[in-house]
């Protein structure tokens, strides 16, 4: 197992055509970030430290993403104009912000008959015409209590006959 030694002293770092270089073709690979600078030969801290003394370290990297980006929309736009129908929908989906009409139909029918209403309402009339003939709570009481000591009297009549006479 090799392993490659770390840099444990800080190296000078300068925007050589070589940094440069490398800078761009790992940019153009779409690489970003951390893997960017580790690809190009530097430490994450050195790519952000090269990047803020010199612009040209970033018009670098912004120029591989653009080559990139410009190539691959090349080969989307090439094989789109050949006639594949898929790659065509998907360069107007995602450069040419297109999205495909969608239809949505609904069909229905609802007729209303006046006399079918006249009957509901005529229906739903009896009914409260039969609540207000409901007697009050106080009367509902009243009366079951009566016929509940109605329905009682023969039994305490019986029970007054079991008891014995008192001597």
């Amino acid at each position: 197992m090799s392993f490659k030694s770390l840099p444990l002293s800080i190296r000078e770092v300068k925007a050589t055509e070589a940094v440069l270089e490398r800078l761009y073709y790992s940019a153009k690979l779409g690489l970003k970030g951390d893997a960017l600078a580790h690809n190009a030969g530097l430490l994450p801290v050195e790519f952000r430290r090269l990047c803020q003394m010199d612009p040209v370290a970033e018009y670098a990297v912004a120029k591989g993403h653009a080559d990139a980006e410009a190539q691959m929309a090349n080969v989307v736009q090439t094989a789109a104009l050949a006639g594949d129908a898929k790659m065509a929908l998907e360069y107007l989906k995602h450069r040419a912000d297109w999205t495909a009409a969608q239809k949505v139909e609904i069909t229905g029918s609802q007729s209303i008959s006046i006399n079918i209403a006249l009957e509901q309402a005529q229906k739903r009339l009896q009914t409260v015409d039969e609540v207000e003939d409901v007697p009050e709570p106080t009367q509902r009481l009243e009366s079951r209590s009566k016929t509940s000591l109605a329905a009682l009297q023969p039994l305490a009549d019986h029970a007054a006959d079991q008891v014995p006479a008192e001597r």
